[in-house]
């Protein structure tokens, strides 16, 4: 898989967003597969992680986040499932979960319905050990600064979402580091 190619079928390489969205996606990639390293009782499928993690944010195009040049029509928490339809179709629906599940620690049915989120009303949480990595992973980047967040400051940006989004993310501390 050419998941530069891929990118380059929805993105321009000479537009701002482009390089924001390859400097995170290899950012996040390079740490998932550092955790996945170091843990090889896990027997984790590091090309999956590298292919998955370079994809996982293929959707933000569509959304509107103009302070990372993103000038879509739909609100960004929408990222994740758009992503999912282009991956899917691109012929990866493995892949594609990943898209759709990274956001946050993962959105659960019940989160979705109780917020009213703009997004289909299914359960977001990553599944399989390869998922929760790469959103783990995701929780330390964003998009508008290419530091490494710390574990508090990772925390800190997730305090908003809840106790489960919280004990998720400490769960994974336990697991991957």
């Amino acid at each position: 898989m050419d998941t530069i190619a891929i990118l380059q079928k929805y993105y321009d390489p000479n537009s701002k967003i482009y390089h924001i969205l390859v400097e995170h996606s290899l950012a996040v990639t390079n740490k998932a597969l550092s955790l996945a390293k170091k843990h090889p009782e896990l027997k984790l499928d590091l090309q999956f992680i590298e292919e998955a993690t370079m994809l996982h944010d293929i959707g933000i195009f569509m959304t509107y986040a103009p302070d990372i040049d993103c000038h879509g029509d739909q609100p960004y928490i929408c990222h994740g499932y758009l992503g999912r339809g282009i991956i899917e179709k691109e012929g990866y629906p493995k892949h594609a979960l990943v898209c759709e599940r990274h956001t946050g620690t993962g959105i659960s049915l019940h989160h979705i319905e109780i917020e009213n989120l703009p997004i289909p009303h299914r359960d977001m949480c990553p599944i399989s050990l390869e998922e929760q990595i790469i959103c783990f992973a995701d929780k330390f980047f964003s998009k508008s600064k290419s530091d490494e967040k710390t574990i508090e400051e990772a925390r800190d940006g997730l305090k908003k979402h809840g106790s489960d989004t919280l004990f998720r993310f400490d769960l994974w501390c336990d697991l991957f580091l």
